[in-house]
């Protein structure tokens, strides 16, 4: 490969009348590089590739992913590179980087391009098993199947010692929610930290204040922490959290099908953390250190033996199979409740979930199955009301089944006597024939002795 000045040194020898030989003894290259420049057949500071492109089969893969009007002109890099090494594709981050680049294949987003601008922080010093950061991250447009309207929440919690981070789908930002993510949390991270970092968001803390609820301060009690909450507008005082949440939304959510339950969506999740987000190399003390050997010096305790009981209620609607839903499994209620809303009640830490009415009176309680097991819990008394309900309602019917519809019906002798009578009035049928005009003379004009009737017909 020749360099800028070689090319430019080479082209001015030839115009001076030098051989091609002479340039190439000249300039310590072989004929045929030297002859190719000068014709043009190569490009000065390019290195001609010696096999085929490894990124070329999948080229056409990155632009629809990448394409504006039907793909995702966003995605990171590093989220597309991980669908391609799933493909098949062999080759490292930095030459598919610089193969996206060469191909112009990511689209110039002009909104973005004149967005944002330079921001200065202060460095925070994080000890290790010290601080959990938390906050909620609102996952727009949810996979239609989940039932979750318009959004999901994905409750994020990091160690900023290490950078390792975990989150849990919810169905809802309330406190009950809040208190069971919490714990799924700490599981997923190994232990609790002596502090727990917030926002100010209402469920924790008294936003204006920035004073800890009494219901809140209950559940950092049980789990023996100490409850930090943000200075009014710093949202980069938890900058690990919020880094943290831009990876989760634009690596994982980002990439989410609409096939997936939200069990399957967590486990995607979980599988990215463990894979992808524990790998990450972070300088530490002037050595390099993966986040999951960082986090294994996180000072954690372990979780208290039971959940803090918090009570969970959601809403559903009860089915015409006389079934209500709750987290990927179906739990059976009477009959005669199709269509109706139910409260589906479950009291954390405990194994009984319940179904109770508007009124909050119990309509039916289950032992609580295994999230997303997709199983169905029935009562026997259950089902077998409901069987008399049905065998009821078919006996009302005349019997069991819907009716023949391929038997002979035949009119019926009153069927046909009411067809006769409607013939002979001529109603549905053509008119009887009009009488001759000298009966209706005849009727009209009496007759004398001697009196003819007078023809009337022409």
């Amino acid at each position: 490969m020749l360099t800028q000045g070689e090319d430019v040194e080479a082209q001015a020898l030839r115009k001076r009348g030098w051989s091609i030989s002479a340039i190439a003894r000249h300039l310590g290259r072989s004929r045929p590089t030297i002859r190719a420049y000068l014709n043009g057949e190569r490009v000065p500071g390019q290195r001609r590739r010696s096999g085929a492109d490894p990124f070329e089969p999948y080229a056409e893969y990155c632009r629809l992913r990448l394409d504006a009007e039907s793909g995702d002109p966003h995605v990171w890099a590093t989220t597309l590179f991980d669908e391609l090494a799933g493909l098949g594709y062999a080759g490292g981050y930095s030459t598919f980087t610089r193969a996206l680049r060469a191909r112009g294949l990511r689209p110039v987003c002009e909104r973005c391009a004149h967005a944002g601008g330079p921001v200065e922080y202060v460095r925070i010093e994080h000890p290790p098993g010290v601080e959990t950061q938390w906050d909620w991250l609102e996952l727009p447009d949810p996979p239609a199947r989940w039932g979750w309207g318009k959004g999901a929440h994905l409750l994020v919690g990091t160690l900023p010692y290490s950078g390792i981070w975990r989150g849990v789908l919810a169905e809802s930002e309330d406190q009950p929610h809040l208190i069971e993510a919490l714990r799924a949390v700490g599981e997923r991270l190994g232990g609790v930290s002596a502090e727990w970092r917030f926002d100010r968001m209402a469920t924790v803390c008294d936003p204006g204040s920035g004073e800890v609820s009494a219901s809140f301060a209950a559940v950092a009690r049980h789990y023996g922490v100490i409850v930090r909450i943000c200075p009014s507008r710093r949202g980069w005082r938890k900058g690990s959290v919020e880094k943290a949440n831009h990876v989760a939304a634009q690596r994982w959510w980002r990439t989410v099908g609409e096939e997936l339950s939200p069990g399957q969506a967590q486990g995607t999740l979980d599988e990215w953390c463990r894979r992808r987000g524990d790998i990450r190399i972070r300088r530490i003390d002037g050595g390099r250190v993966s986040v999951a050997e960082l986090a294994r010096r996180e000072a954690l305790r372990p979780l208290p033996a039971q959940a803090f009981p918090a009570v969970l209620e959601v809403e559903r609607v009860v089915s015409a199979q006389a079934l209500v839903s709750f987290r990927g499994n179906f739990y059976s209620v009477p009959p005669g409740h199709a269509g109706e809303v139910m409260g589906v009640r479950h009291r954390l830490g405990s194994g009984v979930l319940e179904v109770v009415t508007a009124g909050g009176a119990v309509l039916a309680a289950h032992e609580r199955a295994v999230d997303h097991a997709g199983v169905v819990i029935e009562a026997a008394g259950h089902v077998a009301a409901l069987e008399a309900k049905v065998l009821a309602a078919r006996a009302r019917l005349g019997g069991g089944g819907p009716c023949p519809h391929k038997t002979r019906r035949p009119l019926s002798p009153a069927a046909r006597a009411e067809a006769d009578r409607l013939r002979g009035t001529g109603v549905g049928a053509a008119a009887a024939p009009v009488a001759d005009f000298a009966a209706y003379a005849a009727a009209a004009r009496p007759l004398t002795p001697g009196s003819s009737v007078p023809d009337a017909r022409p």
